[in-house]
């Protein structure tokens, strides 16, 4: 019996070299097991979908997210951004910008 089908998982220079700046080797090991499991399960449970993303999904992973896409056909996942939370932008991209109140 065969199981699932593996995805390839591809991450993009920024995502990488946002990995290698991760100072917290505990937050590392999570991301990394965060994103080793991509591979077998593309879509985990509590993924997001980002509105307005091109089928970008976020992923959390701690205090960090990692931002990705999956593409079926081709069994490949391309983690595109990771961030930690506090600075991570997609999240207030759907936010709505209220006027200040006088």
């Amino acid at each position: 019996m065969a199981g699932a089908p593996r995805y390839t998982v591809y991450l993009k220079p920024a995502a990488e070299r946002a990995l290698k700046k991760t100072t917290d080797h505990t937050a590392r090991r999570r991301i990394a097991k965060a994103i080793d499991g991509l591979a077998t399960t593309p879509r985990p449970s509590g993924v997001i979908a980002i509105h307005d993303g091109e089928g970008l999904l976020r992923i959390r992973a701690g205090d960090y997210r990692i931002t990705d896409t999956v593409e079926d056909a081709a069994l490949t996942v391309l983690v595109v951004t990771i961030g930690h939370r506090i600075g991570d932008k997609s999240r207030d991209a759907r936010r709505p910008r209220w006027p200040a109140l006088r």
